[in-house]
This record gives structure tokens, sequence and C-alpha cells, in this order.
């Protein structure tokens, strides 16, 4: 069976296993490019998963165990196969969060519970993507998730202060309580581990400028390992890695406490959402620059995945890292061997290298966090935001301050973003723009109001509604019609231009019901025109079709016009009006 018949063979198949449809493709070039890119990511991926395991509160080596084996997975499961799959920055940060309510920071049940939420957002996300709800994604808008960002950037890397300075405190329930706590204990700061964390933090800054292309996070780790064996830097007091066991993580079913999965639900949906816009943000770019396809929902199933395994083999919840894979894609990474090859040398350093990793500062590692997060930080995409629409800036602000007042307990941030942005959409809706129009000197329809137009006709309004009729916006619809019918006495029709009208529900169906009963009493005739044929399904099998009538549903706007016109010019008696006709001419529309 040659490749192509191969291929054809896999279609089917990689709809549930996505590594079948590239395995085909796997050619001598293609391994060679992965096993490059596969190899720079891993020494980038090594010491950042020691960093991102001090930012969530477990022992370094979960960091490793957590590039091992759900590095493979994410890489065979996920539909972006270039997508570096790991520990990342804001997923450990939340993680710590989440947990810290539930046991003491550096204990053994804080670690017990740390594999818990791997394995409960990684069951949400596999929840999510099998019952195809990848869409619920978009309930987190932009400007809400900048705000978080933002912040989150601001508590990682304030939270490494204690580290950097060398310092022993215990944390508090409150973020900015711990700041001030450290800010009152400078004074007794560890000079030498100070000199380590700013020294290497000023090195990664200055190699990021001048040397882009060298892995600078593993340079001053080398650097720093080595300068504190030989300067005895643990024996002065300093911080270090300690001792990380060598050989592969046991792999066991992770022990679940079912009172503190009740508690930790709502954290893990949230780490599950937060982590799966930070896979998918990469996923986008990498389909884009590659012109492949990619299925967020099949994304959610092996991020989730991913996350089970974590949990199994003894580790930490993971996440799809932006700056591994842009640096994987940028190395010329091909299929998801480049993950494969990557994690193999994960698995060669935790069997061999570990010990040359004692020696390795914690203000080191609080430097690379610290740089890490230096690039999240982006204030002007709130200024955007607020520049588009107030609205989204007030959402932005909002979700900003509240993630910076809830912290530690950050997911309480976004849950306040999430709740706000919704709030905000939902009064948006509630009163659309409703646009009484006129007709200019050219024939375009546009607001009378804001052109200073006269009316299209003294006994018929012409109202353009511009929204979906429904449950929140019908009573709105009613008022401004009602308003129109007791402010112009000589009132007999209003044509209601239905182009902008999306849809009805059952609420908008209700309310039309009663107000063309209440307009008939007044001897007020309500038409309509332009109308979208999902629009034009609701009423054909309601009871409006009987209540509008066929007479009162028109193509345009200008044969409804002159139908109305000539009904009430005309004495009662006078025949029905022709039945509209398609044919005619249609006024020129501008959406004003």
């Amino acid at each position: 069976m040659d490749s192509v018949d191969l291929k054809k063979s896999n279609m089917n198949w990689g709809q549930f296993f996505p590594f079948l449809n590239w395995l085909p493709t796997l050619t001598r070039d293609t391994l060679k490019a992965d096993l490059i890119a596969g190899l720079t990511v891993a020494l980038v991926a090594i010491p950042q998963s020691l960093a991102y395991a001090q930012l969530a509160g477990v022992p370094a080596y979960y960091g490793l165990y957590a590039s091992l084996l759900p590095v493979i997975i994410g890489s065979l499961m996920g539909s972006s196969p270039v997508l570096s799959t790991g520990p990342v920055a804001m997923t450990s940060l939340l993680t710590a969060a989440s947990v810290m309510t539930l046991a003491a920071y550096g204990t053994d049940q804080f670690y017990t519970y740390v594999i818990l939420m791997a394995l409960l957002s990684g069951l949400i996300q596999i929840a999510l993507g099998v019952g195809r709800m990848g869409v619920l994604i978009n309930f987190l808008s932009y400007p809400v998730l900048r705000g978080f960002i933002n912040a989150a950037a601001i508590i990682i890397g304030l939270s490494q202060l204690p580290s950097m300075l060398g310092l022993k405190l215990k944390n508090s329930t409150h973020f900015l309580s711990d700041i001030f706590h450290v800010i009152e204990h400078a004074f007794q700061m560890h000079t030498l581990s100070f000199i380590f964390g700013i020294s290497s933090l000023t090195l990664l800054i200055l190699m990021k400028k001048f040397t882009p292309k060298l892995p600078g996070v593993l340079i001053v780790v080398i650097v720093a390992t080595t300068a504190s064996y030989f300067l005895g830097f643990e024996a002065k007091g300093g911080t270090v890695v300690g001792i990380i066991p060598q050989g592969l993580p046991s792999f066991s079913v992770p022990e679940v406490n079912w009172v503190a999965s009740m508690h930790m639900l709502p954290a893990a949906f949230v780490i599950a959402i937060i982590s799966f816009m930070e896979a998918m943000s990469s996923s986008k770019i990498i389909a884009i620059k590659t012109r492949t396809r990619w299925d967020e929902n099949q994304e959610l199933i092996g991020q989730g995945l991913a996350k089970v395994v974590a949990a199994f083999s003894h580790s930490m919840p993971v996440s799809g890292s932006f700056s591994r894979s842009a640096l994987n894609l940028a190395t010329g990474a091909k299929t998801g061997m480049a993950s494969v090859f990557s994690a193999l040398l994960v698995l060669i350093t935790l069997l061999f290298f570990t010990p040359l990793l004692h020696h390795l500062p914690k203000p080191v590692l609080a430097s690379v966090i610290m740089m890490a997060v230096f690039s999240l930080i982006d204030f002007k995409t709130i200024k955007d935001a607020w520049t588009a629409h107030k609205s989204d800036g007030i959402a932005a602000i909002v979700t900003f301050i509240a993630t910076l007042a809830f912290a530690p307990n950050i997911q309480n941030g976004i849950l306040t973003g999430i709740i706000l942005s919704l709030i905000l959409f939902l009064m948006r809706t509630m009163k659309p723009r409703i646009v009484i129009l006129g007709e200019d000197e050219n024939g375009i329809l546009r607001s009378a109001r804001s052109h200073n137009l006269p009316k299209l006709s003294s006994k018929v309004t012409t109202i353009r509604f511009d929204g979906q009729l429904y449950f929140a916006n019908v009573n709105y619809f009613e008022e401004s019609v009602l308003y129109l019918v007791s402010h112009d006495p000589d009132l007999k029709a209003i044509l209601v231009v239905g182009d902008a009208i999306n849809g009805i529900d059952s609420s908008g169906v209700e309310m039309l019901k009663n107000l063309l009963e209440r307009l008939e009493q007044s001897g007020i005739t309500l038409a309509f025109c332009n109308l979208k044929a999902p629009v034009q399904a609701v009423i054909d099998r309601t009871v409006l079709k009987e209540m509008i009538l066929p007479k009162n549903i028109f193509y345009t706007v200008r044969s409804g016009l002159k139908a109305l016109d000539d009904r009430f010019s005309e004495p009662a008696e006078a025949a029905e009006p022709e039945k509209d006709k398609p044919e005619e001419n249609k006024i020129k529309s501008e959406e004003t």
C-alpha cells in the first residue's frame, strides 16, 4: 500500500485520531526539520518547565513531567500538530491560586490538589470538545481577555519578588497584602539571591534585544547553575532547585477527593477556558501560516487529554504555549513529530542529567518567569477597546481591576469580566436603534432626524429596526411604536423596514400579536417590508400570518408606501390595492 492509499484509508479515522492525517506525510526531510525544531524547543522548554513548576507551587520535577507525555499526547490528538503543549505561566498561576484556598502552600495535600486540578480541567475540555461546544469560547470577549491577561501578568511578575529577593515569606489570602509584606521585609533580603536574580533578568533582556536567535533562557540557566555550584550559593543560604528524581514519572490513577472536587470545579472550568484561549490563539496563527485547517473542538479534546495524562503521570495542568509554538513554527516544524522529539530530549534529561540541575538558583527561575510575562503586558489593547466601543473598554478596565483585587483568586476577576460583558451586550441589544426614515435628494433612505428630512408620507411613518426582535427588546419595540402613534394624530399606518431584523423569537411573536390587536382598535395598520426569509418563515407558521395579512407585507419600501398611501387616500369602499409586485423598483437604502 503506497502513501496515497494509506492517506485515503486514514481519512475517516483521522477525525478521531488526528495524527493519522499527518503520519503518512512523514519523509526524511520532514523528520529532519521536526528533529531540529523539537530539539530547539526542548532547550527552551526544560528551563521554562522548571520555572513554571515553581509558579504553580509544586516541585521542579513536576514541570519536567509535564513536558514529557502531555506534550506527545497534545501533538498526536490535537488538530494543530505544530502546537507546542506543556507548562505555561498563566495556567500555572491559575492552578496555584485555585489550590491555595484549599490546602497549605507547599504541602503534600497541595500537590495532590494540583494533580486533581489537571484531571478536572482536562475532563472539562474533553467534555466541551466531544459536545462540540467550542463555540462557548466566544463568550470570553477579547477586551475581557486582555484586561485579565494584563492584570495576571503583573500578578505573576510581582509574585516572584520573594524568590528574587531570597525572602521566605508565607502567602496570605490577599495578593496586595503579600506585596506590602515583601516591601516591609525588603531590607532582610538575601543579597546573593538578589544578585543572581537581577543579573539573570538583565542578561535575559539584553540577549532578547541583541541576540534574539540564541537560546537565552538556556544560556542563562547554564551560566547561573555553574556559578551557583562554584560560589557555593546553597551553602551560603541561597535556595536552589535541589534534588530532582531520576527516571520516568510514576503512572497511576490520581487521588480524587469528591468534596474538594466540587469546590474546585468553578476554578477548573476557568482554567479549562483560559488555557484553551492561549492554545487557540497559537493554533489560529499556525493555521494561517501553514494554510491548514484547524478544528477548535478537536483541539479541546487534544488539550484535555494532555491534561488528563498530566494528572495520571502526577504532574500539573498544561496548555498550548504561545512562545514555544512560535519557536516551533519558526524553526521549521512540519508535523507533530517535532513535539515527540522535544519530549524525548526531556526524557533523556530525566534519565541522565537531573543531577546537573541541583544547583540551579530559584531566583534565576523567578527571572525566567518575569521575563516571560513582560511581553504579555500591553495596555494599548485596553485603550483600543475603549476607542472602538466604550462598553468594551469598561469591560476590559473592570476585569483588570477585579483581577488585581481578587488576587490570588484571579479566576474571580475573569468571571466578573465575562458577566459584565454579557450584561453590557444585553443592554446594547435591549435598545437597538430605531430610525424614522426620510428620503434625500438622491433617493437614499436616511435618518429623518439626523439629516433633517421630512417623513416619506404624511399618513405613513416608515421605521427601520436595527436588531433581532427577541425577549430582551420586545418591550422597547412596542413602546417605540406606541410613542409614534400617540404623537402623530394623522398617522394611519406604520411601515417597518425589516432588512435589519435577523430573527423573531416567541416573545417577539407574542408582542406583535398584542400590538396588532391594540393598533387595530385604534385604526392603525402595522405593515412590513424587506423581510428576511427566517423572519417571514416565523410569520408564516404562527398566528401572525392571519393577523398581519398578505396585503400588509411588501417586497420593497416603494411598493409598501404606494399601497398604503393609496389605501388611505381612497374612500373606505374602494377596491383593495393590487398585490405587491416583486419587480417594482427599490428605493436605495443606506445604513445610518
